[in-house]
């Protein structure tokens, strides 16, 4: 007979993965970016229009939408950061999706009738409060410090969910943070009916 018990993955592949998966990321958000820029933006137009039927198709592509380099690379910088440790958390899509349609319902119930949103920001947002609030929903001491060091390190930007900076979306950014704190929930451990899984590491 022959033992075809799987072998324990390193955690350094997991750290790759990771890593090869955030890229890709950020390189889709480039190729998006110099796409529009060569049509001269006009693929900004396809981000949320609120209140309307077709603004809701905008939920899906604003987050790939940016004005420009600048604004590409505000949402890169801690975005890659973020998305790393949520990669590595194990929850990446069920956080992102969750993130994604909360903050862009959001926008799309609230931001003023003649606005067009884009831009991933949103999600950042919704990154950032999932890890610092995740630790809390599993009662998890480690993940509860690292979610303390990641508010250190990042919190000043929460300050853009509140309403007073001309041309910046506070209200992708709020539903970006509460869309985290959902999905923190959702996906917690302990919650009620969840399955136990050995998750290991950094998770």
């Amino acid at each position: 007979m022959t033992d075809h018990t799987p072998k324990p993955e390193a955690p350094w592949g997991r750290w790759v993965q990771a890593a090869i998966a955030v890229a890709v990321m950020a390189a889709v958000l480039i190729v998006v970016e110099l796409i529009d820029t060569v049509m001269n933006g006009r693929l900004d137009a396809h981000g949320i229009s609120p209140r309307s039927w077709s603004g809701l198709v905008g939920i899906l592509w604003a987050p790939f939408l940016h004005a420009d380099f600048a604004h590409l690379i505000g949402n890169l910088l801690p975005g890659v950061v973020l998305a790393y440790f949520v990669v590595l958390s194990g929850h990446a899509i069920a956080v992102t999706a969750i993130v994604w349609v909360t903050s862009g319902l959001g926008v799309w119930l609230i931001a003023p009738s003649d606005s067009i949103t884009i831009g991933a920001s949103g999600i950042v947002f919704g990154w950032l409060a999932f890890l610092i609030v995740r630790g809390v929903f599993n009662r998890d001491v480690w993940q509860v410090l690292g979610g303390i060091v990641v508010l250190v390190v990042y919190g000043g930007i929460l300050w853009g969910a509140l309403p007073g900076t001309a041309g910046v979306s506070w209200q992708g950014h709020l539903f970006g943070a509460i869309g985290g704190v959902l999905a923190a929930s959702v996906t917690a451990r302990d919650r009620p009916g969840a399955p136990a899984i050995d998750q290991g590491g950094f998770r």
